[in-house]
């Protein structure tokens, strides 16, 4: 491997060499036509160099230093078995530059050098991507109502909707209840062709999404046959207790006030809910009361038993420039 070095930010020029002990592995750290390790040296300001089992990395001092460790990370995820692709490696890094998390990916170590916090699922093994996927993570398992604020792309709905699965396939409940509110619904559902379902299946396409990265398709589909998956609008919620469920409302930042606590309300013995949305991306129509999420995070937050978890731009998986475009919508401008 060798090309042409990238040029070093300003700084005092440094040099680092890491050694790895699965040169087995290695391939998959530097991914096809090392196109992962173009990617470190593009986002870093490095020049990268293997020989054998041995890297050295050229730039600052301080642009090394970051290289190293976010190479050794993926490294170790690479034992672990997880896939690098772009997301990973920019979520290492984002990770990397957070001191808080050096004691939560490192020194917590699981059996078998595996993280503490995953989520198992028929179909992968889910890890954080961030210090807020952590805590998060964390909450889906200890508390019994969460709240997840925050952008796009942080991964909120789709880690609620991987632990539901994960709970479902363990047992520990006996349906998934996945529900949004159909904002632009009203009359005009009457306008569209196909019977209830049809007409609100739009709506609720991103939560099918989840589930079947989560669950094989045949699974997913005999489960919503069975009952076991029940994905609904909101107004279907009224009038029920979910028992023995894991419940999901994502965008719930479109809820009013009454239907939010209509929702909250049905809660029931042996059940997890959690409740996401973004507060700043209401579309509710001109006119209509207040957002029932920011209410409900105004009345609820520091109840015992309830939780609250942000998210910001920082936190966001997806393309990098997703991030950057929430930053540019919420910025001091916005």
């Amino acid at each position: 491997m060798s090309r042409k070095p990238v040029p070093a930010q300003s700084g005092e020029r440094s040099r680092a060499e890491v050694t790895f002990d699965k040169p087995q592995l290695l391939p998959q750290l530097f991914g096809e036509y090392d196109a992962n390790i173009l990617a470190l040296e593009e986002r870093l300001g490095v020049y990268i160099h293997a020989r054998g089992q041995r890297v050295l990395i050229e730039g600052t001092a301080e642009a090394v230093a970051h290289a190293r460790e976010v190479l050794q990370e993926l490294h170790t995820r690479v034992i672990r078995g997880e896939e690098i692709d772009a997301g990973l490696i920019d979520a290492v890094i984002a990770m990397s530059s957070e001191p808080m998390l050096h004691g939560i990916v490192r020194a917590e170590t699981g059996v078998g050098g595996l993280p503490p916090i995953m989520i198992r699922t028929r179909r992968k093994t889910i890890v954080p991507r961030s210090a807020a996927q952590t805590h998060y993570m964390r909450e889906l398992v200890n508390n019994d109502m969460i709240f997840a604020l925050g952008p796009a792309g942080t991964g909120k709905t789709y880690l609620a909707v991987a632990q539901a699965v994960a709970q479902l396939m363990t047992g520990s409940v006996q349906r998934l209840i996945l529900s949004r509110p159909a904002v632009e619904a009203g009359e005009r559902l009457g306008f569209l062709p196909g019977d209830m379902k049809e007409k609100v299946d739009p709506y609720l396409r991103p939560i099918y999404d989840a589930l079947y990265d989560c669950m094989p398709p045949e699974q997913v589909e005999r489960r919503i046959a069975s009952g076991e998956i029940e994905i609904a609008p909101i107004a279907f919620m009224r009038g029920r207790t979910l028992a023995d469920a894991f419940v999901i409302l994502d965008e719930a930042q479109n809820t009013t006030p009454g239907q939010m606590k209509m929702f909250l309300t049905r809660f029931g013995q042996n059940s997890r809910m959690v409740i996401c949305g973004d507060p700043n991306q209401t579309d509710l129509p001109g006119g209509t009361a207040a957002s029932g999420l920011n209410d409900a995070v105004m009345r609820l937050e520091g109840v015992e038993g309830i939780s609250i978890c942000r998210f910001s731009a920082a936190d966001v998986v997806r393309h990098p420039i997703v991030g950057r475009i929430v930053m540019a919508y919420e910025g001091p401008d916005a």
